[in-house]
């Protein structure tokens, strides 16, 4: 069954409203970035929407998209494919002086990361009820890009000879991501009701490579454990389409490490989900259930609230 997600949030990041656009400043944002385009390189349930705030009235807007999906394309042949899609917007502000005088300069930085995975299910264990126990090991492979747009006037562009003004001005940087994943997976399908779990444990290194200017360079990784729970059965006796209407519940739990951990001001994330199942396999359409979940997510002093929308085929 080949299941793809697709999940729009919004993010409201508090930062200091501004830096000085020197060197040191401009790579400790990039090295942010790249901590934040490692949220979109996961999959990941309970970061899909996300409301941070310190109190302050001074915030930076971050905006992250994602879309993404996973298959194991048959039993006899259990190779595992997923790949995940992100984009994100981080609009941090600097402080930019032409030796006369000083403005506070916004910017916008745009990101776009891909991320494919291939792995391989080895099944441990078949229960009574149908069940079915893998151990699925996952190579993952990203590649991302980040471009900066800031209006600096021709006041600063006609004096701007350093790089680090020459990558806030239209500047970009790739990024490459190489790391892999473990995950148990079980998995039970009947006609009274399905059950999946998943625990995972994930990492990832991001590089920046390619960068418009030789000082904006940066790095981060990605490590996170994750547990996700889902139950999908009939409401009573109701049909649609020809087919029972079901309920969702599920519950996921995301414990991030390493870099991750504080990142963001919480270690973790959970989320709870409920939801409705359409049947469409009765019809001439590739589609044969659509999912569409509402989600509540909450951390240390972070709340959030998304909508998922799932299809399988």
């Amino acid at each position: 069954m080949v299941r793809f997600l697709v999940v729009l949030s919004v993010v409201f990041l508090s930062a200091p409203a501004t830096l000085a656009a020197n060197g040191h400043a401009i790579k400790q944002r990039a090295d942010a970035v790249l901590t934040l385009m490692s949220y979109t390189v996961v999959p990941d349930v309970t970061a899909s929407d996300l409301n941070i705030g310190s109190g302050s009235n001074d915030k930076h807007n971050l905006a992250i998209t994602q879309f993404g999906g996973g298959a194991t394309l048959s039993e006899s042949f259990p190779l595992y494919l997923e790949g995940t899609m992100g984009y994100s917007r981080y609009d941090p502000r600097f402080v930019v002086s032409n030796g006369e005088q000083t403005r506070n300069v916004p910017t916008k930085w745009n990101s776009l990361t891909t991320t494919g995975g291939v792995g391989w299910d080895f099944s441990l264990h078949r229960d009574r009820f149908g069940g079915n126990l893998v151990l699925r090991p996952i190579v993952n492979v990203m590649l991302g890009t980040l471009a900066s747009d800031a209006r600096l006037g021709s006041w600063v562009i006609e004096r701007k000879t350093n790089a680090e003004l020459q990558f806030l001005d239209g500047g970009r940087f790739n990024a490459l991501g190489l790391g892999g994943a473990l995950m148990l997976d079980y998995e039970r399908f009947s006609a009274t009701q399905d059950i999946d779990a998943e625990l995972r444990y994930s990492y990832m290194h991001l590089q920046s490579f390619g960068s418009s200017a030789e000082v904006v360079q940066g790095e981060a990784s990605a490590e996170n454990l994750g547990l996700y729970l889902r139950r999908r059965a009939p409401i009573a006796d109701w049909t649609l389409l020809g087919n029972p209407l079901r309920y969702v519940l599920e519950g996921a739990h995301t414990a991030y490490l390493g870099e991750q951990r504080g990142a963001l001001g919480f270690s973790g994330l959970t989320s709870l989900g409920i939801g409705l199942e359409l049947d469409s396999s009765k019809y001439p359409v590739f589609i044969t259930r659509t999912r569409l979940v509402a989600r509540y997510m909450f951390g240390n002093n972070t709340t959030g609230y998304g909508v998922g929308l799932a299809m399988s085929f």
